[in-house]
């Protein structure tokens, strides 16, 4: 999956860009106030874009 993919849909959910870090960018959920770090790969495992997602608190990705 695309990483700017997954980034559209985790903004779409509700979640928001709380920082940049080193070879991250960290992820909040505004709801439920969850952390999660995205690398900055262009591509991001399938497996690993619906563990963010369901880490977040999110619904996974298709």
């Amino acid at each position: 999956m695309k990483r700017k993919a997954l980034i559209k849909h985790l903004m779409q959910q509700g979640c928001k860009l709380l920082r940049e870090g080193g070879k991250y960018s960290i992820f909040v959920n505004s709801k439920t106030e969850k952390e999660i770090p995205v690398t900055r790969h262009t591509e991001i495992a399938d497996f690993t874009a619906k563990k963010i997602c369901k880490d977040l608190g999110v619904k996974p990705v298709r």
